[in-house]
């Protein structure tokens, strides 16, 4: 008698495991078998490059971060960092080049990766001391970028 219970057990199991997998409320979900995304091209260096440059010249011609006041320049921030993070991969994937020919370039950028990793634009200090200046991440992104900027027309890489 053990036996034909036991049986019955097992079997009520396997039905219930193979209909729960035709039914679609297996234990695995729907992230697990979709296609996985397509991976984002790398920018070539030069276009890396001529999309960074276009960023620092916008936001030059748009006036730079007009306001002192924290919390008004994040966005600019923001949209100088994107391109410096496509040249930093670029950089990476370039063969013509090697890491010590960008050791300057990976420099300004983590620089620039210190400053956002703050999460917010600390604005302008009040007072004109050192002190003041190392409370803000102004420098470290929009003072990198424009540093960047300069590096990357004194060593062109085509």
């Amino acid at each position: 008698m053990g036996r034909h219970i036991w049986g019955k057990t097992v079997g009520a199991l396997v039905l219930a495991v193979t209909v729960a997998a035709a039914s679609g409320c297996s234990s695995s979900s729907d992230e697990d078998t979709a296609k996985p995304a397509a991976k984002a091209k790398t920018l070539s260096v030069k276009e890396a490059t001529t999309t960074f440059q276009a960023a620092v010249t916008k936001f030059d011609t748009d006036g730079g971060c007009l306001e002192q006041e924290p919390g008004t320049c994040w966005e600019q921030m923001q949209a100088l960092m994107k391109p410096a993070r496509d040249l930093r991969k670029a950089a990476n994937a370039d063969k013509g080049t090697g890491p010590e020919f960008w050791s300057e370039a990976y420099a300004l950028i983590d620089t620039m990766e210190d400053g956002i990793a703050v999460g917010e634009d600390q604005g302008v200090p009040v007072a004109d001391t050192e002190m003041a200046a190392t409370m803000s991440n102004r420098d470290d992104v929009l003072g990198s970028a424009h540093k960047l900027s300069d590096w990357l027309d004194a060593h062109p890489t085509s």
